[in-house]
């Protein structure tokens, strides 16, 4: 099978960081994030790729994420070898750079896995029951039906999340959605044996052995928190950070965005600056 070239953003000069978005999502979304946080740290390329069926690339003949993870492969075979490159994977896009760094481990020179899918079968995480942190029940009656459909469960029930979490929505998170070809990508999506990686990934006997950011949201009712906690013993070299107030979609309002900047800032300087 032909994997279809990947759209991508090449943003900045330096060590090439390689960005894979999550299901449904686009580089784009990724570059909303994590740009902040790159301006305050010069001398890295950013590569935003677009996964097959989302984003600018064409679903082709993508038919599993195996076929995704071949696509990423030629891409960094063709645009990153034999630079060393750091990698940062979102929530699905997480669970393909664990497949990338196992198989490019020379290469790799650091991972952040923000909100990492771990588990593919939704039937099997490890999940807690959605409860908002902070509850207002007098200004959730007072939204209309349709922005109740769209903001769904809100974690931050306050004037400034929600307004936040609207134009997160409406500018980045939707569009991105709508986007995609789910035409393809659901039956992807639905089937256990299709949303699975048969790729090998680092394991306590085989180990990632350069810094390791797993960054979690206690209130993350897609993907959880606890699965992620098993994969220290396979990154001897891992921070661990489970945040309050946020779920699947951080960062949402400006505490969540100071927090995840302070962590992903934090984390890079470490990574970036070779402290092995």
């Amino acid at each position: 099978m032909n994997s279809p070239e990947l759209a991508y953003q090449d943003v900045g000069q330096g060590l090439p960081v390689l960005i894979i978005h999550g299901w449904t999502m686009s580089g784009s979304v990724e570059a909303n994030d994590f740009e902040p946080i790159f301006i305050k740290q010069p001398g890295y390329r950013r590569l935003y790729v677009d996964l097959p069926g989302m984003g600018q690339t064409p679903a082709g003949a993508v038919k599993d994420l195996n076929s995704m993870l071949q696509s990423l492969s030629a891409f960094v075979e063709e645009h990153i070898l034999p630079s060393k490159f750091l990698l940062i994977g979102t929530s699905c896009g997480a669970y393909l750079a664990r497949a990338l760094a196992y198989k490019y481990d020379s290469a790799v020179d650091g991972l952040l896995l923000r909100v990492p899918l771990v588990e593919p079968i939704t039937s099997k995480r490890d999940l807690d029951p959605f409860l908002p942190v902070i509850s207002n029940n007098t200004l959730l009656p007072s939204l209309s039906t349709r922005d109740r459909k769209t903001l769904g469960d809100i974690p931050v029930q306050t004037p400034e999340y929600i307004d936040s979490l609207r134009s997160r929505l409406r500018t980045s998170i939707l569009p991105a959605i709508a986007a995609s070809d789910l035409a393809v990508l659901d039956p992807i999506r639905n089937d256990p044996d299709l949303y699975r990686l048969t790729a090998p990934v680092h394991s306590p006997e085989v180990p990632f052995s350069k810094p390791t950011l797993i960054l979690t949201g206690r209130q993350d009712t897609v993907v959880g928190y606890r699965d992620a906690w098993p994969l220290l013993v396979c990154y001897p070299r891992a921070t661990f950070v489970a945040l309050d107030r946020t779920d699947h979609g951080l960062p949402v309002d400006d505490t969540d965005v100071l927090i995840f900047e302070a962590r992903g800032y934090n984390a890079f300087v470490l990574v970036c600056n070779k402290i092995r």
